[in-house]
């Protein structure tokens, strides 16, 4: 229904696991048939039932998260945790092995670390601001006492972040990448599910088309490659944006945050829900 890249999803970290467990909610749309049409064997395709009451601000996806953890083989080492709208590039496979490989016998390392591309409007642009999470625990290990916090972002034990190790690999999230009228659709649908119909969006749900200009503090343009699983999807692209990347929107605390991070690498004041040991 939101044409989320779930097939290039998958198939970007297929070669890096053992097998893949596939949770599908009940839907009238076609992401079975799409999980199913991958056609490998180390698909697992398991069905379940959302809960109603944990809809708001997202607690459902942890919920259903935790539900496909439990169905992780117990002589596994790792899960990988992916989301429909990200990819790994296939460059990144060889250091997510050696990671893994290098820290399955280290207790002390819960999950691994991985930075972030956030492509926003068309496949040309990233988010290059403070508004986007530079990086995320995707991989944990496989200890059923770490459980997923809040709406599936990030992971704890016992309510407290986890231990992990940043490795030189990138998650490239695609999730704002979409024809106007479909980032537009995507947002009522968003609003209708999780946020219980208050009416307080009201303006938003009148709009038709999205202002990807509008909505957006900072970009800049992306000089690399996108993942070969990719590469037929930004083929069929059938819009146009352009944006502004010498154009900021920003408060001056944010401006200063913002330039300090560019010029040092660091990012002040940012929430972790992870220990970097």
């Amino acid at each position: 229904m939101n044409d989320y890249p779930v097939v290039e999803s998958i198939t970007s970290i297929l070669p890096v696991v053992d097998e893949m467990i596939v949770l599908v909610g009940e839907s009238q749309d076609e992401t079975e048939n799409l999980v199913r049409g991958i056609n490998s064997p180390k698909i697992k395709i398991h069905h379940s039932v959302w809960d109603p009451s944990l809809t708001e601000g997202g607690a459902v996806l942890a919920a259903e998260t935790d539900k496909a953890f439990e169905l992780v083989a117990p002589d596994s080492d790792w899960a990988f945790y992916i989301q429909a709208d990200e990819v790994v590039h296939e460059k990144y496979h060889d250091a997510i092995r050696r990671a893994a490989e290098q820290y399955k016998d280290d207790k002390r390392v819960d999950g691994l670390l991985f930075k972030y591309l956030h492509f926003y409007g068309t496949y040309d642009y990233v988010g290059d601001s403070r508004r986007w999470y530079h990086r995320e625990v995707r991989i944990i290990r496989n200890d059923k006492s770490i459980s997923s916090y809040k709406d599936a972002q990030g992971f704890r034990r016992n309510g407290r972040p986890i231990n992990v190790k940043l490795i030189p690999a990138y998650i490239y999230h695609y999730g704002w990448v979409k024809n106007p009228k479909k980032m537009q659709e995507k947002r009522r649908n968003m609003i209708d599910l999780w946020q219980n119909k208050t009416g307080e969006n009201e303006e938003i749900v009148k709009v038709d088309i999205f202002d990807f200009n509008e909505d957006i503090d900072s970009v800049k343009k992306f000089e690399g490659t996108h993942p070969a699983v990719m590469q037929k999807r930004i083929a069929e692209q059938n819009w146009t944006v352009e944006l502004d990347i010498d154009k900021k929107k920003f408060s001056l605390k944010d401006r200063l945050l913002y330039w300090y991070e560019k010029k040092t690498g660091v990012r002040l004041f940012d929430f972790k829900n992870y220990r970097i040991i």
